[in-house]
């Protein structure tokens, strides 16, 4: 086989016509559907001076996201893609790079199976989509691979999948920035895999993230007194709370919490919920719908009005389960009952009603951050945000990012923040919201897991509000004071953490000690 004709095979490109055949074959993107601007023109080594041959792999499920994930549906991937290699090609002029687009497993088999016949020397990963699982053939492959982030778009599978393919395999770095300059820098490593092989490779690659991650730079946070209760009235208190776990939740977690921490969960279906709804006052639900509307420095949403109406009925809905089952903490499968039409609005602003009030609504059917939420709540009377977790080495950020955030951190007595109502982001339908929460403060983010007795703790400044059109609406960045790479290449326990405002250390530390659980200090 030529190499022509491998690099067709495997998606890859000697120019675009080339790269977009190749990825037709592959039902990634029909002929028409260009990259505007783009040199897909390989270049060409000299013989005296051959180059490092780097396949530079795009993970997406398409090219004009076809799915409601993060970024969101229908983002353009291709201009990214662009820029990337471009970048690229400008910055590491000693390396060749060879584009190609991976959907799928089975595509990243094919690209792994042209390895020799390519002369392939190393891989570069753009994770592009959250759970696409190309990167993980070819850590497991045992060729060398950088891996590095789409922020904001491939992040939640490069933080999880990435931190324990690492801890697995020794074939590969990671670069998590915002920074383009930062994976520049990963790539021009490549050339040492010519003259010193794999480890040199990928220890070089680390040092590049550590050298260029900053020192913390926010040493004074403003004051902020908590309020908390003992640790002994804080966990007789939470034995007489309630959840209300709608669409979800699992049973044998739930056994767990009750029996190590004795909340009680109920189990409730969509159906339940979707009668509590019709019961509903409807003049309540419109003027609550006008107070949310008045409120918000912006609205951007579909239907303005008969949205909101439809989010306050679910709030009405919400408060009435609650009611019925005298608990204080609701968690609602939300994205499942949403795309499936069980639920006929998001519960996202229901959820800031709650949490601005002392109550607690929580995303996803989510027992073990409900359970957090609950926990804290007791202990420091301050409501939760639940996240989804990114990480920016070029600001030694963890960025807090979710379609659902309270106006009042400092709790119901406190002072509100502004907010905007937006779509949800990852399909662009209903209601959500973004909340600009306050920064200069130090924040503790934890999990409490009562299945297997531990509680994961960090803590972090809050630093600004990141505005981008990508992942969810709300993204508080934090800058962490503590060990930046242990809690990227540590990172455990699934993707969701919840972030309260006040210095929570100590306080947690107790609540583990009492509790008899493992406390695993994040950074």
């Amino acid at each position: 086989m030529n190499r022509t004709q491998s690099l067709t095979a495997c998606h890859c490109c000697l120019n675009r016509r080339q790269f977009l055949r190749g990825c037709a074959g592959c039902g990634a993107v029909s002929l028409a559907a260009g990259l505007p601007g783009a040199s897909w023109s390989s270049e060409t080594a000299t013989a005296s001076q051959p180059k490092v041959r780097v396949r530079l792999v795009f993970a997406c499920w398409a090219l004009v996201q076809d799915r409601p994930t993060w970024p969101h549906i229908g983002h353009d991937m291709r201009p990214e893609i662009e820029r990337v290699t471009n970048a690229l090609r400008d910055g590491c002029p000693e390396v060749e790079f060879l584009p190609t687009v991976a959907h799928s497993v089975e595509d990243a088999d094919k690209i792994l199976a042209q390895h020799e016949a390519d002369k392939i020397d190393g891989y570069l990963v753009y994770n592009m989509n959250n759970w696409i699982q190309v990167f993980h053939r070819i850590a497991a492959s045992g060729h060398p691979m950088l891996l590095a982030d789409y922020i904001y778009a491939g992040s939640g599978g490069f933080l999880v999948y990435g931190s324990q393919l690492r801890r697995k395999y020794r074939n590969f770095s990671l670069i998590g920035s915002s920074n383009t300059e930062d994976l520049i820098a990963a790539a021009r490593c490549f050339p040492i895999l010519k003259t010193q092989g794999v480890d040199a490779f990928v220890a070089a690659c680390d040092r590049v993230r550590q050298e260029r991650t900053p020192a913390p730079r926010l040493t004074q946070v403003v004051e902020d007194k908590l309020e908390l209760a003992s640790i002994g009235d804080c966990l007789e208190s939470i034995k007489k709370a309630r959840i209300v776990a709608v669409g979800g939740g699992g049973e044998a977690l739930a056994k767990s919490i009750g029996e190590r921490l004795g909340i009680t969960v109920h189990q409730v279906s969509f159906e339940e919920m979707a009668e509590a709804a019709e019961k509903v006052d409807l003049n309540a639900a419109e003027e609550l719908a006008a107070r949310w509307k008045s409120g918000a420095q912006k609205v951007i949403i579909d239907s303005p009005e008969e949205t909101l109406r439809l989010s306050a009925i679910n709030y009405l809905a919400q408060k009435a389960l609650l009611d019925k089952y005298q608990a204080e903490a609701i968690t609602i499968n939300c994205l499942g009952g949403f795309y499936s039409g069980k639920l006929k609005a998001y519960p996202c602003l229901g959820f800031v009603e709650l949490l601005n009030s002392g109550m607690i609504g929580a995303c996803e059917a989510d027992l073990n951050s409900t359970v957090t939420m609950v926990v804290m709540n007791h202990l420091a009377r301050r409501p939760g945000y639940i996240s989804d977790p990114v990480i920016d080495s070029s600001k030694r950020q963890i960025i807090y990012a979710h379609c659902v955030a309270t106006t009042k951190p400092f709790g119901p007595q406190g002072p509100a923040n502004p907010y905007e109502i937006l779509t949800h982001s990852e399909d662009r339908r209903g209601a959500s919201v973004r909340s600009f929460l306050p920064v200069g403060y130090m924040t503790s983010t934890l999990e409490i897991f009562a299945d297997r007795k531990q509680i994961l703790f960090h803590r972090a400044v809050a630093a600004e509000n990141v505005v981008i059109d990508r992942a969810c609406r709300t993204k508080l960045a934090c800058e962490v004071p503590g060990d930046f790479e242990k809690l990227f290449l540590g990172w455990s326990g699934g993707w969701h953490r919840v972030t309260f405002y006040g210095d929570l250390a100590e306080p947690v530390r107790d609540l583990a000690q009492a509790l008899g659980f493992e406390l695993v200090e994040e950074a």
